[in-house]
């Protein structure tokens, strides 16, 4: 799936709700199960273009809603700094415990203000 498809897909799990349920299950056929228009047309009745016009204003709603509130970019943001934050503790407390411990005490104060940082950055993204 190319990116702009894995980023309509993201789109259409995050605010998918929004859609008509017809309109929803044809994107979701589309993105998700890799339906061609034509087995989508055949599933609702409707013609193959019928398909692809239902699905691009799917499409242009879900970029209009993200456009205007930017929860699913915000949200993305939220969950890598998250990651970040995980990794980090797991790699302070490798490097802190046990007979192979090698972080310097100025070490772990740079890696504590590192946390502290994703930490206040999360609440900047909520900010935005």
């Amino acid at each position: 799936m190319a990116s702009k498809n894995l980023e309509m897909g993201y789109l259409l799990d995050f605010y998918g709700e929004v859609l008509t349920d017809k309109q929803r299950e044809m994107m979701s056929q589309y993105y998700h199960d890799d339906l061609s228009l034509s087995e989508i047309g055949e599933n609702f009745g409707i013609t193959r273009q019928g398909a692809r016009d239902a699905i691009k204003h799917g499409e242009s709603a879900l970029l209009e809603l993200e456009q205007k509130v930017g929860f699913a970019a915000r949200y993305r943001r939220v969950q890598q700094t998250l990651e970040q934050l995980e990794q980090l503790v797991i790699d302070a407390r490798f490097e802190c415990t046990g007979p192979h411990a090698r972080l310097t005490t100025s070490e772990y104060v740079k890696t504590l203000n590192k946390i502290l940082a994703l930490l206040r950055s999360i609440d900047e993204v909520n900010e935005s």
